[in-house]
């Protein structure tokens, strides 16, 4: 006699601790999200709404361990109970096929996750002296992110005097230095690169680079300096896209 199917042991399963995987990944698909609908996002669209304001933004945003934390979690019971039902000789053909399914959904949730984190590394790597020489930045880090800028700036710096700035003369040979007309010496992030933001509700008046006063409406979508919408961003009130 056949055991319970795959759909009954799953609604019979212990509560999960985080969210449920139907809920999650039947919503993975994200549509265009409104303030009224922040409160129902689920982790992963969380997740996808961060990866893309990370993408988009110049400078490097608040790292979101928290959430990344939970969805490993989350991933690792999916994959270690998916074993277990792959596992089960009571299983037909058609749970294996839906088994199968889950398994694509949890790897489109490792793609993005480590997409993010490429992104962010990416950041921390071009932008490491001046991460390291910044201390209002240093809260948006991780640990281990700070860690890695401090070591990747000190190894940099190592590099660009023992190949070129030991043989130049001594007035020459400081990285920090600022010329005139010049990009400075130590890349910093351009806030002043133009973005599209997506006000996620009635935006608060904000104040243009020519020093004119603009509004967005819950909705719209603009492009405008990113220094202008730096602090909507952070607040959660508009999203890059």
């Amino acid at each position: 006699m056949a055991g319970p199917s795959f759909v009954d042991r799953a609604r019979g399963a212990p509560e999960d601790d985080d969210f449920a995987i139907t809920d999650d990944f039947r919503r993975a698909g994200r549509p265009a999200i409104l303030a009224q609908d922040l409160a129902e996002e689920t982790p992963f669209q969380q997740l996808i709404r961060h990866w893309m304001n990370e993408r988009h933004a110049p400078d490097i945003l608040p790292g979101q361990e928290m959430l990344l934390g939970r969805l490993l979690d989350h991933i690792r019971k999916q994959s270690r109970d998916v074993e277990l039902l792959r596992a089960d000789p009571d299983s037909s053909e058609e749970e294996h096929f839906r088994i199968m399914l889950v398994q694509t959904e949890v790897e489109r949730v490792k793609f993005v996750i480590r997409s993010y984190v490429r992104t962010r590394l990416h950041k921390i790597e071009k932008y490491a002296r001046y991460i390291s020489a910044t201390p209002e930045v240093h809260e948006k880090l991780s640990k281990a992110e700070l860690d890695h800028a401090r070591r990747y700036s000190r190894m940099v710096d190592y590099h660009f005097n023992q190949s070129v700035l030991q043989s130049l003369p001594e007035q020459q040979r400081e990285l920090d230095e600022k010329p005139a007309f010049m990009p400075p010496m130590t890349p910093e992030p351009d806030k002043f690169r133009p973005v599209f933001a997506h006000a996620l509700q009635d935006c608060p008046p904000m104040q243009l680079l020519d020093g004119t006063m603009s509004e967005m409406q819950k909705g719209q979508i603009s492009l405008v300096p990113y220094q202008v919408v730096e602090q909507l961003l952070l607040r959660g009130e508009v999203e890059l896209v």
